[in-house]
């Protein structure tokens, strides 16, 4: 089975893990995990790739150590600072996704530099989950309902994108997730209902080209039926 314009998750697990194998610290992993990016990004149109949506930074992550989020922090302003412009030349659109009142002002005059400037790329439609959690985006959708309003799964799934300061995108065809953890840790949950879910072993700041299109080769093996039976074929009983 092969698709072109296919969305694409996934949850960028084990840059810490990566870091700590080698004893180095965790700021480490997070910095080659950003090259991880780079180099997905990069593959992805040439994958059959329209939509790709990386998990980079959950609601629940403020716990972490505030030394690392700050880390993440910088972090984020220099990718976006740097590859803004890298994706102009590629036909890359970048959309941050996720709550924005909690992040700092320095960040968000960023990302809204990054948005306006890319948002005439066409080749891949690359959205970034930051202090994101779809839980309480589904909350935030439901409570911005009018009380006479009854959604349909397309209304309430725009409602949805627009709460997350977002454009509405096709639902979820596959969700990779690294570093060898099997959950989905509240990311795209609407999304992804009938995504098809691949768990990996390697570590995120390990990830590549080549991983990713082993990952489409795994997907292309897929039979997505959506709830209805298998085709009946010619000598069927």
């Amino acid at each position: 089975m092969q698709q072109s314009a296919l969305h694409v998750g996934i949850i960028m697990d084990g840059n810490g893990r990566w870091a700590a194998r080698g004893g180095q610290d965790r700021s480490l992993g997070h910095h080659e995990g950003a090259r991880a990016v780079r180099r997905v990004v990069e593959a992805a149109p040439e994958l059959g790739i329209g939509v790709l949506t990386l998990y980079a930074f959950s609601a629940d992550n403020w716990r972490r150590p505030p030394a690392e989020v700050a880390v993440l922090m910088r972090l984020f302003r220099e990718y976006l600072r740097v590859e803004a412009e890298r994706c102009i030349e590629n036909g890359v659109r970048l959309e941050i996704i996720g709550r924005r009142d909690r992040i700092d002002r320095r960040l968000r005059r960023r990302i809204d530099a990054s948005e306006r400037a890319t948002a005439a790329g066409a080749r891949l439609h690359l959205r970034i989950a930051l202090d994101y959690s779809s839980r309480d985006a589904i909350l935030r959708a439901a409570q911005c309902l009018r009380p006479d309003t009854v959604p349909t799964r397309d209304s309430f799934g725009r409602l949805l994108a627009i709460v997350d300061h977002g454009t509405p995108v096709p639902e979820l065809d596959l969700l990779i997730r690294t570093g060898g953890e099997r959950r989905l840790s509240d990311f795209l949950l609407w999304e992804a209902a009938y995504a098809e879910l691949l768990f990996v072993e390697r570590m995120w700041p390990d990830f590549g080209a080549e991983d990713l299109a082993q990952a489409l080769g795994e997907f292309a093996t897929r039979e997505r039926r959506y709830g209805g039976l298998r085709p009946a074929t010619a000598d069927a009983c």
